[in-house]
Protein backbone atom coordinates (compact mmCIF):
# COMPACT_ATOMS: atom_id res chain seq x y z
CA UNK A 1 0.00 0.00 0.00
CA UNK A 2 2.65 2.93 0.67
CA UNK A 3 3.84 1.87 -2.95
CA UNK A 4 1.12 3.55 -4.94
CA UNK A 5 1.32 7.62 -3.29
CA UNK A 6 4.88 7.20 -4.48
CA UNK A 7 3.41 5.95 -8.02
CA UNK A 8 1.25 8.36 -8.18
CA UNK A 9 3.21 11.53 -6.96
CA UNK A 10 6.23 10.34 -10.20
CA UNK A 11 2.90 10.12 -12.88
CA UNK A 12 1.44 13.38 -11.57
CA UNK A 13 5.18 14.84 -11.68
CA UNK A 14 5.79 13.12 -15.42
CA UNK A 15 2.69 14.67 -16.21
CA UNK A 16 3.55 18.06 -15.29
CA UNK A 17 7.23 17.63 -16.93
CA UNK A 18 4.84 16.59 -20.46
CA UNK A 19 2.85 19.61 -20.40
CA UNK A 20 5.75 21.85 -19.49
CA UNK A 21 7.48 20.77 -22.90
CA UNK A 22 4.13 20.77 -24.77
CA UNK A 23 3.47 24.11 -23.78
CA UNK A 24 7.21 25.95 -24.40
CA UNK A 25 7.06 23.54 -27.75
CA UNK A 26 3.54 25.41 -28.86
CA UNK A 27 4.64 28.92 -27.31
CA UNK A 28 7.52 28.38 -29.56
CA UNK A 29 5.84 27.22 -32.85
CA UNK A 30 3.72 30.82 -32.01
CA UNK A 31 6.78 32.83 -32.11
CA UNK A 32 8.19 31.52 -34.91
CA UNK A 33 4.51 31.97 -36.75
CA UNK A 34 4.42 35.19 -35.61
CA UNK A 35 7.77 36.61 -36.98
CA UNK A 36 7.42 34.99 -40.42
CA UNK A 37 3.91 36.59 -40.49
CA UNK A 38 5.72 39.77 -39.86
CA UNK A 39 8.70 39.36 -42.11
CA UNK A 40 5.97 38.51 -45.10
CA UNK A 41 3.90 41.02 -44.60
CA UNK A 42 6.90 43.53 -44.88
CA UNK A 43 7.89 41.61 -48.13
CA UNK A 44 4.20 42.03 -49.11
CA UNK A 45 3.93 45.25 -47.95
CA UNK A 46 7.51 46.24 -50.46
CA UNK A 47 6.20 43.85 -53.14
CA UNK A 48 2.88 45.92 -53.63
CA UNK A 49 4.33 49.04 -54.07
CA UNK A 50 6.44 48.05 -57.31
CA UNK A 51 5.73 46.62 -60.76
CA UNK A 52 3.67 43.69 -62.19
CA UNK A 53 6.26 41.07 -62.68
CA UNK A 54 4.04 38.51 -64.49
CA UNK A 55 0.51 38.12 -65.27
CA UNK A 56 -1.19 34.65 -64.39
CA UNK A 57 -4.75 33.83 -66.19
CA UNK A 58 -6.90 31.08 -64.96
CA UNK A 59 -8.57 28.52 -67.47
CA UNK A 60 -11.96 28.41 -67.31
CA UNK A 61 -12.72 31.21 -70.42
CA UNK A 62 -11.31 31.74 -73.47
CA UNK A 63 -12.13 35.47 -72.93
CA UNK A 64 -9.15 35.97 -69.93
CA UNK A 65 -6.79 33.98 -72.80
CA UNK A 66 -7.85 37.10 -75.59
CA UNK A 67 -7.46 39.38 -72.74
CA UNK A 68 -3.99 38.41 -72.05
CA UNK A 69 -2.83 38.58 -75.45
CA UNK A 70 -3.76 42.59 -75.76
CA UNK A 71 -1.90 42.88 -72.47
CA UNK A 72 1.08 40.72 -74.18
CA UNK A 73 1.14 43.66 -76.81
CA UNK A 74 1.71 46.50 -74.46
CA UNK A 75 4.07 43.92 -71.91
CA UNK A 76 6.05 42.40 -74.17
CA UNK A 77 8.90 41.50 -72.07
CA UNK A 78 6.44 40.36 -69.14
CA UNK A 79 6.53 36.37 -68.40
CA UNK A 80 2.92 34.59 -68.83
CA UNK A 81 1.41 31.65 -67.46
CA UNK A 82 -1.96 30.15 -68.61
CA UNK A 83 -3.15 27.91 -65.91
CA UNK A 84 -5.60 24.89 -66.96
CA UNK A 85 -6.48 27.20 -69.93
CA UNK A 86 -7.97 26.11 -73.31
CA UNK A 87 -6.26 23.73 -76.13
CA UNK A 88 -2.67 24.76 -76.80
CA UNK A 89 -4.11 25.10 -80.64
CA UNK A 90 -6.64 27.48 -79.60
CA UNK A 91 -4.27 29.76 -76.83
CA UNK A 92 -1.93 29.82 -80.23
CA UNK A 93 -4.35 31.02 -83.02
CA UNK A 94 -5.74 33.83 -79.98
CA UNK A 95 -2.08 35.53 -79.94
CA UNK A 96 -1.62 35.03 -83.84
CA UNK A 97 -4.48 36.53 -84.40
CA UNK A 98 -3.36 39.80 -81.58
CA UNK A 99 -0.33 39.54 -83.40
CA UNK A 100 0.92 39.32 -79.97
CA UNK A 101 4.55 38.42 -78.39
CA UNK A 102 4.57 34.32 -77.83
CA UNK A 103 8.28 33.93 -76.57
CA UNK A 104 7.54 34.74 -73.11
CA UNK A 105 4.29 32.66 -72.77
CA UNK A 106 4.22 29.33 -70.57
CA UNK A 107 1.30 26.84 -70.72
CA UNK A 108 0.37 24.92 -68.03
CA UNK A 109 -1.94 21.90 -68.47
CA UNK A 110 -1.41 19.88 -64.75
CA UNK A 111 -3.94 21.95 -62.90
CA UNK A 112 -7.76 21.09 -62.58
CA UNK A 113 -8.76 23.14 -59.76
CA UNK A 114 -8.20 26.73 -58.56
CA UNK A 115 -6.23 25.51 -55.75
CA UNK A 116 -4.49 23.42 -58.19
CA UNK A 117 -3.96 26.92 -60.59
CA UNK A 118 -1.59 28.07 -57.65
CA UNK A 119 -0.09 24.77 -56.24
CA UNK A 120 1.52 24.47 -59.62
CA UNK A 121 2.42 27.93 -60.95
CA UNK A 122 3.32 29.36 -57.68
CA UNK A 123 6.70 27.61 -57.69
CA UNK A 124 7.25 28.95 -61.65
CA UNK A 125 6.35 32.44 -60.16
CA UNK A 126 8.85 31.93 -57.15
CA UNK A 127 11.88 30.52 -59.89
CA UNK A 128 10.98 33.77 -61.90
CA UNK A 129 11.61 35.82 -58.75
CA UNK A 130 8.54 37.34 -59.39
CA UNK A 131 7.26 39.56 -56.18
CA UNK A 132 4.00 40.93 -58.00
CA UNK A 133 1.69 39.30 -60.07
CA UNK A 134 -2.07 40.08 -62.18
CA UNK A 135 -3.89 37.68 -61.50
CA UNK A 136 -6.41 37.06 -65.15
CA UNK A 137 -9.59 36.05 -63.82
CA UNK A 138 -13.56 36.77 -64.09
CA UNK A 139 -15.89 37.60 -61.64
CA UNK A 140 -17.92 34.40 -61.42
CA UNK A 141 -14.38 33.27 -59.95
CA UNK A 142 -14.23 35.42 -56.93
CA UNK A 143 -13.97 35.75 -53.97
CA UNK A 144 -12.36 32.01 -53.71
CA UNK A 145 -9.50 32.80 -56.48
CA UNK A 146 -8.50 35.91 -54.81
CA UNK A 147 -8.59 34.39 -51.54
CA UNK A 148 -6.45 30.93 -52.35
CA UNK A 149 -3.72 33.00 -54.48
CA UNK A 150 -3.38 36.04 -51.59
CA UNK A 151 -2.98 33.02 -49.30
CA UNK A 152 -0.31 30.59 -51.40
CA UNK A 153 1.42 33.39 -53.57
CA UNK A 154 1.74 35.50 -50.66
CA UNK A 155 2.86 33.01 -48.39
CA UNK A 156 5.78 33.08 -50.84
CA UNK A 157 6.12 36.85 -50.88
CA UNK A 158 3.82 37.44 -54.01
CA UNK A 159 1.77 40.40 -53.91
CA UNK A 160 -1.66 39.74 -55.55
CA UNK A 161 -3.21 42.34 -58.07
CA UNK A 162 -6.63 40.85 -59.60
CA UNK A 163 -7.50 41.81 -62.70
CA UNK A 164 -11.07 41.07 -63.77
CA UNK A 165 -11.95 40.21 -67.19
CA UNK A 166 -15.45 40.89 -68.29
CA UNK A 167 -17.04 37.89 -69.77
CA UNK A 168 -19.44 37.29 -72.70
CA UNK A 169 -20.09 34.07 -72.48
CA UNK A 170 -21.07 31.69 -69.22
CA UNK A 171 -17.33 30.48 -67.81
CA UNK A 172 -16.66 27.14 -66.32
CA UNK A 173 -15.79 28.43 -63.01
CA UNK A 174 -18.69 28.10 -60.07
CA UNK A 175 -18.72 29.57 -56.71
CA UNK A 176 -20.35 28.03 -53.84
CA UNK A 177 -19.84 27.56 -49.49
CA UNK A 178 -18.26 24.21 -49.78
CA UNK A 179 -15.77 24.66 -52.63
CA UNK A 180 -14.54 27.77 -50.92
CA UNK A 181 -14.22 26.79 -47.44
CA UNK A 182 -12.35 23.65 -48.80
CA UNK A 183 -10.12 26.06 -51.33
CA UNK A 184 -9.20 27.68 -47.95
CA UNK A 185 -8.54 24.82 -46.13
CA UNK A 186 -6.48 23.16 -48.26
CA UNK A 187 -4.53 26.51 -49.52
CA UNK A 188 -4.04 27.04 -45.68
CA UNK A 189 -2.16 24.26 -45.38
CA UNK A 190 -0.22 24.13 -48.14
CA UNK A 191 1.30 28.22 -47.91
CA UNK A 192 3.45 26.33 -44.36
CA UNK A 193 4.00 22.74 -46.47
CA UNK A 194 5.10 24.68 -49.41
CA UNK A 195 7.78 26.26 -47.93
CA UNK A 196 9.64 23.01 -47.63
CA UNK A 197 8.29 21.27 -50.55
CA UNK A 198 7.93 22.49 -54.51
CA UNK A 199 5.74 20.06 -56.45
CA UNK A 200 6.86 19.97 -60.11
CA UNK A 201 4.65 20.17 -63.06
CA UNK A 202 5.08 17.61 -65.84
CA UNK A 203 2.91 19.35 -68.22
CA UNK A 204 5.19 22.61 -68.69
CA UNK A 205 4.32 23.81 -72.94
CA UNK A 206 6.05 27.36 -74.22
CA UNK A 207 3.32 28.64 -76.40
CA UNK A 208 6.21 28.92 -78.83
CA UNK A 209 6.76 25.45 -79.45
CA UNK A 210 2.97 24.74 -80.17
CA UNK A 211 2.55 22.91 -83.42
CA UNK A 212 -0.67 23.21 -85.39
CA UNK A 213 0.09 20.94 -88.18
CA UNK A 214 0.98 17.82 -85.47
CA UNK A 215 -2.53 18.90 -83.67
CA UNK A 216 -4.62 19.11 -87.14
CA UNK A 217 -3.11 15.84 -87.78
CA UNK A 218 -4.27 14.02 -84.42
CA UNK A 219 -7.98 15.55 -85.41
CA UNK A 220 -7.93 19.06 -83.87
CA UNK A 221 -10.41 21.37 -85.29
CA UNK A 222 -11.24 24.93 -84.26
CA UNK A 223 -14.82 24.78 -84.24
CA UNK A 224 -15.14 21.17 -82.13
CA UNK A 225 -12.21 22.75 -79.40
CA UNK A 226 -12.25 26.20 -79.38
CA UNK A 227 -14.87 28.01 -77.68
CA UNK A 228 -17.14 29.56 -80.47
CA UNK A 229 -16.89 33.61 -79.10
CA UNK A 230 -13.04 33.25 -79.94
CA UNK A 231 -14.04 33.46 -83.69
CA UNK A 232 -10.99 31.56 -84.44
CA UNK A 233 -12.29 30.05 -87.61
CA UNK A 234 -11.17 32.96 -89.88
CA UNK A 235 -7.58 32.79 -89.08
CA UNK A 236 -7.38 29.84 -90.19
Amino acid sequence: MPMQPKISIRRHLLRLIRNRFILLGLSGLCLILGIWLIDIGIILQKASQGPVDAFLVLGGSITREIYVAELAKQYPQTPIIISGGSKDPCILLIFRRANAPMQNVLLEKCAKTTFGNFYFSQPILSQWQVHKVKLITSLTHLPRAKWLAQIILGSHGIWVEPDIVKEQGIPGNRESFLLTAWGLTRSLSWAVISQFYSPKCSELTKLTEVNLKAWQSQGFTVKRQCERQANLQEIL
